[in-house]
């Protein structure tokens, strides 16, 4: 019995699910992490980001729609992994100064999954004639790499206090 040939819109719909399971587990986390933090501007900034998750998860449950296909979520491997690293953060340095670092950098290497999976996605729906679904998938992406510059500039902050607190 012959396979059926993979497509395009079949590589789409596989990685919307993707990161549908994706962005539900980092809703999970978003709260842990926003809990763990010391620093009140980064418990703020994991809060807000669920916030922001919540209408990411929103959007992609419209682009399903778009595609006439039930809003389900695939297992992610990667982002279970990268979740992972982050529960070990939170653990191994909990009450620490470098915590709220560890955070952060957990924080990003999420970041920059998504942002690799949203470019994907928008760039798949482009080439699928998806225009609703590109501009969706595209409003979610420019909040990843919004989301991204803040954690860094958090990052560098918190960076710049220690060392003048070392000073």
């Amino acid at each position: 019995m012959a396979t059926k040939t993979k497509t395009l819109h079949d590589l789409f719909i596989d990685q919307l699910k993707d990161t549908y399971y994706a962005e539900k587990q980092i809703l999970k986390a978003l709260p842990k992490m926003a809990k763990a933090a010391q620093d009140p501007e980064s418990k703020k900034a994991f809060e807000t980001h669920r916030d922001e998750t919540e209408r990411q998860i929103e959007r992609l449950e419209q682009v399903f729609e778009l595609c006439d296909t039930p809003a389900r979520g695939k297992t992610c491997e990667a982002m279970v992994g990268i979740l992972e690293e982050g529960k070990e953060v939170m653990e191994e340095y909990a009450g620490s100064e470098a915590l709220d670092a560890g955070l952060i950098a957990s924080a990003q290497a999420v970041e920059h999954y998504e942002i690799a999976r949203y470019g994907t996605l928008k760039a798949l729906a482009m080439q699928l004639g998806m225009k609703d679904a590109a501009k969706l998938l595209d409003e979610t992406l420019a909040e990843e790499k919004k989301t991204d510059e803040l954690l860094s500039k958090l990052a560098q902050t918190r960076a710049n206090t220690k060392s003048q607190k070392a000073a």
